[in-house]
């Protein structure tokens, strides 16, 4: 199928009247080239047969508008019919109608089907990295995992009997910061950072998969340096990066009867001031994104919300780092 035409302008859009609060975020549109964002969804709905289908690059920017706002499917179909900046941003004509909730839920998911959200990840840092924003040479890395509460956590029964609870989730168990063990039922999201707060690689799994299963994926290999916390250390992954020549900045563990001297608690205090930069940057997609908790059910689902999220932050990171290097 063909896609709309959403490229002219009708007379009701030309006779708005202009105001500021309708170009917000023009600065987060004009930061990159969408264009090449456009090709690599070019795959999607591109046959010439069957009834026009929405633009992908439109809907993809009803995606990020999702995520920086918060909101649900059919918030976000409410939130398009009715509010200008939204139309304005997504390149949504007045005079046109909107896609409905179950259309983001299909488009969605034929991200998530062709595997896009990496793709799409990677030419948002090159723009941004092109622009002098995200600087990749010399890069380091620093790595952390979180766990996201499942949509569904408990264990309720629906009315023919069968249990609600989210199927591919599973139980993380861990030491608060009181020393009392906490128990969530849901997923994990592993996530690589760099000294700015840009996300470079994501991962996600179940809540019961060990964060050090996903340390290597989550690497280049290229790195100058690595920071992490005491649970990604190991003799293999020491071993791994001495024969890439990374340096190891993984915070030292202590055992039992074996306490850390002084020389390992100055290497802690040295590297985990850098360290705690993914912890912000985690922070921040919990409060502003809502990745406390899932939306969805399923891990491929929340998989791919995960790394919309993640292009969203870094579009907006970015505009940050710009804005203050103009100020």
């Amino acid at each position: 199928m063909a896609w709309k035409n959403l490229t002219q302008c009708s007379l009701a859009e030309a006779m708005l009247i202009d105001h500021n609060a309708l170009k917000e975020l023009d600065a987060v549109h004009e930061l990159i080239d969408w264009s090449r964002l456009e090709q690599q969804l070019s795959g999607i709905h591109s046959k010439k047969r069957g009834e026009k289908a929405w633009p992908p690059l439109m809907m993809f920017k009803a995606l990020l508008l999702q995520s920086w706002y918060k909101l649900s499917d059919p918030a976000l179909e409410k939130q398009l019919a009715r509010d200008l900046l939204f139309r304005r941003f997504a390149g949504l004509d007045i005079s046109e109608s909107v896609p409905d909730h179950t259309t983001f839920w299909r488009f969605r998911q034929t991200l998530e089907k062709l595997s896009l959200m990496e793709g799409l990840l990677n030419e948002i840092n090159h723009q941004l990295s092109d622009q002098g924003l995200y600087i990749k040479s010399g890069e380091v890395s620093i790595v952390d995992a979180s766990v996201i509460e499942a949509k569904n956590c408990r264990p309720n029964k629906n009315k023919a009997g069968d249990s609600t609870q989210d199927q591919e989730a599973n139980w993380n168990v861990k030491a608060g910061s009181d020393g009392k063990r906490k128990s969530t039922y849901g997923y994990k999201a592993h996530i690589n950072v760099d000294e700015d707060g840009f996300i470079k690689l994501t991962d996600y799994t179940a809540g019961n998969v060990h964060d050090s299963n996903c340390f290597t994926d989550l690497l280049n290999g290229d790195e100058t340096s690595v920071y992490a916390d005491s649970a990604y250390q190991s003799q293999a992954h020491d071993k791994w990066l001495a024969e890439r020549h990374i340096e190891n900045r993984i915070i030292k563990r202590a055992y039992r009867n074996k306490p850390l001297d002084k020389q390992a608690k100055q290497f802690n205090r040295t590297h985990s001031g850098v360290r705690c930069t993914v912890e912000r940057v985690v922070g921040v997609l919990k409060q502003h994104y809502g990745m406390a908790k899932g939306r969805y059910l399923g891990l491929d689902r929340n998989r791919t919300r995960f790394e919309l999220v993640c292009v969203a932050h870094n579009l907006k990171r970015g505009l940050s780092i710009q804005q203050a290097s103009f100020a």
